[in-house]
């Protein structure tokens, strides 16, 4: 594998995810913070009409929007398409400035901690989240690889990427502990691609605790699309707590329990993330796997 030469870190691609946008902000202001010398680092804020309105998005989820094949921007398309064209023209593969990897900053009001997101298991990719896990070991990494967010993601436009995760956090606030420790975690992977680039691959980790997606449960729903149950508080903020056959999963607005149906212990993640609602998730189910990373870096 080549070096990584040129790093985008991307805040405010949902527009009200504050932590990112003003990481990104002092990042502007400050720009040795960022600075590496084998290493070109570029900021973008992903989507400023929805970062100037405080909301997620302007007319839909520009973090869903990168399948589409938009070539160039056009007053006929959405603004959260015309955005697509114009990242892909600046960034992509084919763009004036394409990257080599982005860190894609995001904010959850799950009990998500400290949450990498993979969109692919790679070796590199693997052996950087292995390493951050060693920095800070309440870190959880979660596995997108068969939720389709491979495809169409900001960041699915480089080939090497990572998602930050992080909440309890209200969107449309700001809360300073994950502040920090979201800065610390942009400046950890830095350090590690600058080192990957001077020490031509020799970083190496030994083992990774992985929470892969498997599935997502939807509230159930009347007639009118009403939900008609809520996250049990047996489960509430249990983020990658196992979740049994039969354990209490949501309740009825009259009190009843409904129970997990499934045939295997799983690790729910994003529960009762408020974005999510929209989208018919009141979860994502994964399973718990331990990765021996005994393959040296391609």
């Amino acid at each position: 594998m080549s070096e990584i030469k040129r790093v985008l870190i991307v805040g405010g691609t949902h527009g009200n995810e504050l932590i990112g946008v003003y990481t990104n902000r002092r990042f502007e202001q400050n720009p040795d913070l960022i600075r590496r010398p084998h290493l070109e680092v570029l900021t973008l804020f992903g989507n400023p009409q929805a970062i100037a309105a405080n909301t997620r998005y302007i007319d839909e989820d520009l973090n869903r929007c990168f399948a589409a094949p938009i070539a160039e921007p056009s007053t006929h398309l959405n603004y959260e398409m015309q955005r697509v064209a114009a990242i892909r023209n600046e960034f992509g593969p084919s763009g004036r400035t394409p990257v080599d990897f982005i860190i894609d900053q995001h904010g959850t009001t799950s009990n998500a901690g400290l949450m990498l997101i993979l969109d692919q298991l790679d070796a590199f990719t693997l052996n950087l989240a292995a390493y951050l896990s060693t920095l800070q070991p309440e870190i959880k990494v979660y596995s997108s690889t068969n939720s389709g967010r491979k495809q169409d993601s900001l960041r699915s436009i480089a080939p090497y990427r990572i998602g930050i995760e992080v909440g309890p956090v209200a969107h449309g606030t700001l809360h300073a502990e994950l502040f920090q420790n979201n800065q610390a975690l942009i400046y950890a992977i830095l350090d590690y691609l600058e080192q990957y680039n001077c020490d031509n691959g020799t970083v190496h980790q030994s083992a990774l605790t992985l929470y892969q997606y498997v599935g997502k449960v939807d509230y159930p729903k009347d007639e009118t699309g009403a939900v008609l149950a809520m996250i049990h508080p047996h489960l509430q903020f249990k983020d990658y707590q196992p979740l049994n056959p039969g354990d209490p999963m949501l309740l009825t607005f009259d009190g009843e329990t409904i129970a997990y149906q499934g045939d295997s212990t799983v690790y729910p993640v994003f529960i009762n993330e408020a974005a999510y609602y929209e989208k018919g998730i009141a979860m994502c189910l994964t399973q718990k796997q331990h990765i021996h990373l005994d393959a040296p870096l391609p």
